[in-house]
């Protein structure tokens, strides 16, 4: 093994894309996106973070927005999640059009405070 292979840190989360649309709603019933996609934990196979897709017409021009688990919560009558966070705040959150960013902990420190939500740990497994 090379130097700069064990000084590679192991990417600690996998994206789990979803291949239907799970929806997305605020508090009111208004339509904030679906989800894309979860981060799961490699080590624990918690999921840490949910990319929500917003915009978008046709499959173009979306973009990803990544959101900490815990800020979204099930409505297993109408399956789908409702988030508390209104959509302008998320559009102006950490997000991407194109290239997905490194998941690493910095990335996910800067979501986490983004939103003034608890920091993960994504080193604990």
């Amino acid at each position: 093994m090379s130097d700069t292979a064990a000084q590679t840190p192991t990417q600690l989360l996998v994206q789990s894309n979803i291949s239907g649309t799970m929806k997305v709603e605020s508090r009111d019933g208004d339509n904030v996106g679906s989800v894309h996609a979860f981060m799961v934990h490699k080590g624990t196979g918690r999921v840490t973070h949910a990319v929500l897709s917003l915009g978008g017409f046709l499959g173009m021009g979306k973009s990803f927005y990544p959101l900490p688990f815990a800020l979204l919560q099930f409505d297993a009558v109408r399956d789908l999640y409702v988030v508390t966070i209104d959509k302008r705040v998320l559009e102006g959150g950490p997000s991407w059009a194109n290239n997905a960013p490194v998941f690493d902990q910095a990335y996910a420190d800067r979501v986490a405070s983004y939103y003034g939500s608890s920091r993960e740990d994504l080193v604990v497994g």
